[in-house]
């Protein structure tokens, strides 16, 4: 059973935990980065949605 979700839920998810937990470092800004550019329909999103999906399809391949 294949279940799926969304990278914006995911990133806010993370985000939200990170900024609970005050550990603001690099990790933070790479979710945030990351959150913004999945939430926003900006010209980068194309790209960075074709490298989590070959990101998702290298692990699965595992």
């Amino acid at each position: 059973m294949a279940v799926t979700v969304s990278f914006v839920a995911l990133f806010g998810l993370v985000l939200f935990f990170l900024l609970r937990s005050k550990s603001l470092g690099y990790g933070a800004a790479f979710t945030t980065a990351g959150f913004g550019f999945f939430l926003a329909s900006t010209g980068a999103s194309g790209p960075i949605n074709q490298l989590a999906a070959a990101v998702i399809a290298a692990i699965q391949s595992l």
